[in-house]
């Protein structure tokens, strides 16, 4: 059995599609692209698809993970071709590579999000991220399926920043950009939640709502401060095996 491990993204309009939108989009692709999956046993045997931390409806994302169980080896690449011209256009897949390395899940703790704020001024912006970051606790609430939930935005957030828009992105109106590093901890901290704290903290509220793109997500490197490639470990391991297969076959050519 082979494990595929892909990135896909959600862009545009398409942000707004929820993960089981998508789980039915994906699973149509894989109809369409002839791929030969791995089933679950039972009753109601369903393609062995394991998604990891989905992004919440509405969040536009660079970096979506999920991992595929094949009955039959695939070349990747074709295999990623196959799929991105199966699915609508905004739900792309980036990138594949085949599972060489277990914990893909473990290896998600952070994620690094992009908060653009229309109607917020730069200054105003850095004003309450300073006063964000200087406080011990930031204390928000969350509607939850079992009530109103309180607990602290600020000790998951590894890092904040508060920029102007790119010189290529020019806007009429005040705009401000948020850059964040957020842990993946229980209870999740969201980047509303962020907002949340912004406001109960620093009086920040944006006249629209935020639009909010996941950048990256992997495992959180805490001597750096930066979010690492989570599919690297299997490129690097499929390189080492490729070096090995290769020296051992000029070594017995040369015997």
């Amino acid at each position: 059995m082979q494990r595929i491990r892909l990135r896909y993204t959600k862009r545009g309009r398409l942000r707004f599609t929820s993960h089981r939108d998508f789980q039915r989009a994906f699973e149509r692709a894989l109809r369409r692209a002839e791929v030969p999956m791995a089933y679950s046993a039972g009753f109601t045997p369903h393609p062995k698809v394991s998604y990891a931390n989905a992004a919440p409806t509405g969040t536009g994302s660079e970096a979506e993970f999920l991992e595929i169980a094949l009955t039959e080896a695939r070349d990747p690449e074709k295999l990623r071709e196959l799929l991105d011209e199966s699915m609508p256009l905004g739900l792309d897949i980036i990138e594949a590579v085949e599972a060489r390395t277990s914990g893909l899940a473990d290896r998600l703790t952070a994620s690094v999000w992009e908060l653009r704020l229309d109607g917020v001024a730069p200054e105003e912006a850095e004003r309450a991220v300073e006063i964000f970051k200087a406080a011990e606790t930031v204390e928000v609430q969350r509607k939850t399926k079992n009530g109103m939930r309180t607990f602290d935005a600020r000790s998951a957030v590894a890092s904040l920043e508060a920029h102007s828009p790119q010189a290529d992105r020019p806007t009429d109106q005040a705009c401000a950009i948020l850059r964040l590093v957020v842990r993946h901890v229980t209870p999740a901290v969201r980047p509303d939640d962020v907002l949340s704290g912004l406001r109960a903290v620093a009086d920040l509220a944006p006249p629209v709502a935020a639009a909010v793109t996941r950048l990256a997500q992997g495992l959180f490197d805490e001597e750096t401060g930066t979010v690492t490639d989570p599919l690297a470990p299997d490129r690097e391991a499929a390189a080492t095996e490729k070096s090995t297969v290769a020296a051992t076959a000029t070594a017995k050519a040369s015997a």
